[in-house]
């Protein structure tokens, strides 16, 4: 069977990076072939060459046997190959049919816009996937996941031979990854062929019939994912055998309350939400999407304004409306989209960690003091391991863990005393979750109080002392963290709806 995709040799370097070493990968028709690896180890670099978007510095790449070299997206496209990228690249201010059809628009005599046409093609592409999208709807009004999936539709409206799928599911549900999956398998039947990036190791037992493993910019190995046990995957990945179990739980109900939350309310978003954390705690929080827990973390940073309800941070009420004064009153929060709120990508690993305290470096003249910034910068290096050539690297050519280091490092510089990771590990490999997960603990012992929100409930239940449930707004109860607590007694909260809002939607 000739190989839809073939590479050889490939290699690609970035200034102060050999990004890809002498790399090997080919791709069977009707096939899904997962490409693992830490973050850094190369898998979207040999995507974006395979796509066009990158191109080799040397090696050989074949489409059905034949050599070809690929010099832009829109090359790739017409050899039939698609990719999905991990960092959304849709347009905002245009609606979904606009997103999914772009350069591509029906049109009717003298070059008009068909919008009809443009809208019922779309509409199509959305049945496919199962998604109940108006097609007109403007995507800045839609969550992350629903961007996700336009995307993937966006992918998918090409037709491709060859479908490159870059962390598809970092930001659905499960309901929507048993979609996708299907639309998958149709994909497969019809001989597509499928290339698979995820850090979520269940779905490579699911999804994938063959695993190549990069590591470090090289190819390892390519093996069956049926034969193959997870372990092996995973040490073949980082190169060292990585523990996944809980530590024992510290007691902390007699330590002092670091923040406590009253009756925190907006509109139906957020419903009377109560709850404290204490120092030396991680306070997780669970629920389904659009439950409300990254609205409730927003309030408190002051990012979005609250109806009503009070805040209290060491007993003393705090008035927080910016996320100015969330800051003044020792409060930090890592944002599940690092790229537009935490980091200012096109910036230095330097004046990222100093951002959020500027001050400290500036002089009476206001001149910002280099020397003092770059200290601070490598030891907080050295300290979180950020993997970085130097603390003058371009924060966009880190890989997504080591970004992530660096969003904590720029709140760990600034001392809060509370900090809220949202979504902390979505888009980061295996090994680096385990080095999020032990700053996290090591944090929490240091005294700080951390509240972990997460779509993975094995994630909350590996980090939770506690662990708040929360559905449709409101918080349904709180469970202990640990072994005590099963993820059934977790999704049981989750789906508890208020009753009087099920009432009201029976009788529309």
């Amino acid at each position: 069977m000739t190989n839809l995709v073939e590479m050889r040799g490939i290699e690609k370097r970035f200034p102060g990076v050999h990004a890809l070493k002498a790399v090997q990968f080919d791709l069977r028709p009707g096939e899904v072939h997962a490409l693992m690896g830490e973050n850094g180890a190369g898998k979207s670099t040999l995507m974006k060459i395979m796509s066009g978007i990158y191109a080799r510095d040397e090696g050989e790449m074949f489409v059905d046997g034949n050599p070809v070299t690929p010099d832009g997206p829109r090359a790739a496209q017409d050899l039939g190959i698609g990719i999905i990228h991990q960092e959304l690249s849709l347009m905002n201010d245009l609606t979904a049919a606009q997103n999914v059809l772009i350069g591509r628009e029906p049109r009717r005599r003298f070059g008009r816009l068909d919008e009809a046409a443009l809208n019922a093609k779309t509409a199509e592409i959305f049945a496919s996937l199962n998604l109940k999208m108006d097609p007109r709807t403007q995507v800045s009004t839609q969550t992350i996941a629903r961007q996700q999936l336009i995307e993937i539709a966006k992918a998918l409206s090409y037709s491709p031979r060859v479908l490159i799928m870059d962390e598809p599911t970092a930001a659905l549900n499960d309901a929507e990854i048993n979609e996708l999956f299907k639309v998958i398998d149709k994909l497969k039947a019809d001989g597509v062929g499928i290339v698979y990036i995820s850090h979520r190791m269940d779905e490579i037992k699911r999804i994938a019939d063959r695993v190549t493993i990069l590591r470090d910019g090289a190819y390892i190995d390519t093996v069956e994912a049926a034969d193959t046990p997870l372990s092996t995957i995973i040490q073949l990945m980082v190169g060292r055998e990585v523990t996944q179990n809980a530590p024992d739980i510290p007691d902390t109900s007699v330590s002092p309350v670091a923040l406590e939350v009253r009756n925190l309310s907006r509109g139906k978003e957020v419903r009377d939400v109560s709850f404290d954390v204490r120092k030396g705690e991680i306070l997780g929080f669970a629920g389904l999407m659009g439950a409300g827990r990254t609205e409730v973390a927003r309030i408190i940073f002051g990012a979005d304004p609250r109806d009503r309800g009070e805040i209290f941070v060491d007993g003393q009420s705090v008035d927080i409306r910016t996320p100015n004064t969330a800051v003044q009153a020792g409060i930090g929060y890592l944002s599940e989209d690092r790229k537009h709120f935490g980091l200012a990508v096109d910036m230095t690993v330097r004046a990222n960690i100093a951002m959020a305290d500027l001050g400290r470096f500036a002089g009476k003249t206001g001149v910002l003091n280099e020397t003092a910034m770059e200290r601070v910068a490598k030891e907080y290096i050295d300290r979180l391991g950020i993997r970085t050539p130097s603390d003058t690297q371009e924060v966009r050519f880190l890989s997504g863990g080591n970004q992530q280091k660096v969003v904590i490092a720029k709140w760990l510089l600034r001392d809060c005393d509370v900090l809220i990771f949202d979504e902390p590990t979505r888009g980061i490999d295996i090994g680096a979750k385990s080095e999020i997960y032990s700053l996290l603990e090591d944090l929490a012992a240091q005294g700080r109080a951390i509240i972990v929100i997460s779509s993975e409930l094995p994630e909350v239940m590996r980090l939770s002392h506690r662990i708040a449930v929360m559905c449709e707004g409101r918080l349904t109860g709180i469970l202990p963290g640990g072994a005590e607590t099963t993820q059934e007694q977790i999704m049981e909260l989750a789906t508890q709806r208020d009753p009087a809002l099920a009432g009201a939607e029976e009788t529309l």
